[in-house]
C-alpha cells in the first residue's frame, strides 16, 4: 500500500506539471496535439523511472562534490538510449518531438527527482517516485496536447471531427499552450481549495 501511495503522490498531490510547475519548457513546446503530448510524457516517464533506480543504487558510492555531475550523467545515458530507440521505432513521433528528446536531460523535474528523491530512498521506492511522477506528467501534457488538438485543429489523436479549417489557431501555437495551462492551472487549484 505505501508503494502505491508513493506513486500516487505523483500524479495527484504533487503533480509535476499543475501542483510543482516543474518542466515547463516540454510541456509547452510539445504539446500540440495528444500524441506528442503523450509520447513526451512517455518518454520522459521511462528516463524518469530507469535514473531514479539508478541513482538509488548509485548513491552511496557517489562523493557528494560530484553528486549532480553523476545524476547528470546516469540522465544523459538513459536519455541516448531512449533516442535510439525512438529513432528506430517510432521514427515520425521522434521528427516531431525534435529537439526536445535530448533536452530531456536537463529537465527540472527529472534532476529534482533525483536530488529530492532517488538520492535518499529506496530502489524501489524510487522505481515507484518514477512510475507515479512520470505518469503525472504524461497525463498533464496529454490532457493539455488533446485540449489543444481538440480547439486548435478540430482533432484528436489525429482523428479529425470538424471541418478543413475551423479550428482556432491561436491554440496550436505557443501562446495557446499558456492559456490552456494557466485554466488547467485555476481548475486544479479550485478544486485543491474547494476539498480543503
Amino acid at each position: 500500500m505505501n508503494k502505491l501511495k508513493i506513486a500516487l503522490n505523483g500524479i495527484i498531490r504533487e503533480n509535476p506539471i499543475f501542483v510543482l510547475l516543474l518542466g515547463m519548457c516540454p510541456t509547452l513546446g510539445t504539446t500540440t496535439s495528444a500524441i506528442n503530448g503523450m509520447g513526451m510524457g512517455l518518454a520522459t516517464t521511462f528516463v524518469l523511472i530507469c535514473s531514479n533506480m539508478a541513482i538509488s543504487a548509485i548513491k552511496n558510492v557517489v562523493p557528494d562534490n560530484v553528486r549532480i555531475p553523476a545524476f547528470i550523467v546516469v540522465i544523459a545515458s538513459f536519455v541516448t538510449l531512449l533516442e535510439m530507440v525512438m529513432k528506430a521505432y517510432v521514427p515520425s513521433l521522434y521528427e516531431s518531438l525534435g529537439l526536445f528528446i535530448p533536452l530531456i536531460v536537463v529537465n527540472c523535474l527529472i534532476l529534482a527527482r533525483a536530488e529530492a528523491y532517488a538520492s535518499k530512498n529506496t530502489i524501489i521506492n524510487s522505481m515507484f517516485d518514477g512510475v507515479g511522477m512520470g505518469l503525472g506528467f504524461t497525463i498533464a501534457l496529454t490532457l493539455l496536447g488533446a485540449i489543444r488538438e481538440i480547439l486548435g485543429s478540430g482533432s484528436i489523436f489525429n482523428f479529425k471531427f470538424i471541418g478543413n479549417n475551423d479550428g482556432i489557431l491561436v491554440f496550436v501555437l505557443a501562446p495557446g499552450a499558456f492559456i490552456v495551462l494557466g485554466y488547467l492551472i485555476a481548475l486544479v487549484n479550485a478544486i485543491k481549495n474547494r476539498k480543503n
